[in-house]
């Protein structure tokens, strides 16, 4: 428990919350409801110090939070009190979001909320446009799985995150991050699908700021992601341990 009410975890989560903020003020004009891809990569440096990538004890956001739990990196205390203050960022940053721009922007890019399906104008009446639930879903898992093999597994590896830099894992994770989002919606094509979330707890801001259609589907962003975990630390402990050089 003193992990968990120590003064260094809860500085730490403080760091969260404003990282979370700031999150959400990084919005795509040109697309629906996706940040842009430069965000994860100001999250990793504004949520922690930069010692995060050398001990891993700071994950930013909940995919990472989960999987770091479920590989042994962190405790279960340590874990919660992460993704509840990546949970009350996401709210903060809705809010502050809210604040600043008018009620067009707000609608138009759902407060830069994650989106399965959306309700348009149509000949006869409103009509709801987006992806299947399914389809989203299986999308979700993999970029999940993907994200976490492709980028986050380098910073969980001593020897990659030594021999590759802070700067340069930080890089990667946003282009990796920045090009699943960008795949997801290009492959699908489908209007009033915002892309992969990547990241529950800045979907979870806008859907409980603005509320209403955000909440369609909005368990596909916490489900698929924590299966995609789940898939993630399975290929982990499949790897031999002498092949493994994690914290």
């Amino acid at each position: 428990m003193e992990s968990f009410f120590g003064r260094a975890s809860w500085d730490r989560n403080a760091c969260f919350c404003l990282g979370h903020s700031s999150y959400l003020h990084i919005t795509d004009q040109n697309r629906h409801t996706q940040p842009s891809t430069i965000g994860p990569s100001c999250l990793c440096r504004c949520s922690s110090p930069p010692r995060y990538l050398s001990h891993l004890r700071r994950p930013h956001q909940p995919i990472v939070t989960f999987a770091a739990l479920l590989t042994g990196l962190i405790s279960i205390s340590k874990a919660v009190i992460y993704i509840l203050a990546q949970c009350v960022g996401g709210i903060l940053g809705s809010l502050a979001l809210k604040a600043v721009v008018d009620r067009a922007i707000e609608r138009t890019y759902s407060l830069a909320g994650c989106t399965v399906t959306i309700v348009v104008p149509g000949v006869d009446g409103p009509t709801v446009i987006g992806l299947g639930t399914s389809q989203a879903l299986w999308l979700e898992i993999i970029c999940s799985f993907v994200f976490l093999f492709a980028s986050v597994w380098m910073a969980f590896d001593r020897r990659q995150a030594k021999a590759i830099g802070r700067v340069m894992i930080c890089v990667i994770l946003g282009i990796v991050l920045g090009l699943l989002v960008y795949i997801s919606t290009t492959v699908t094509a489908a209007k009033g699908y915002g892309g992969a979330g990547l990241n529950p707890a800045r979907c979870l801001g806008p859907a409980i700021v603005r509320g209403g259609h955000l909440w369609n589907g909005h368990w596909i962003f916490w489900v698929g992601p924590a299966i995609g975990c789940v898939a993630f630390a399975l290929y982990v402990k499949m790897i031999p341990r002498e092949h493994t050089h994690t914290y």
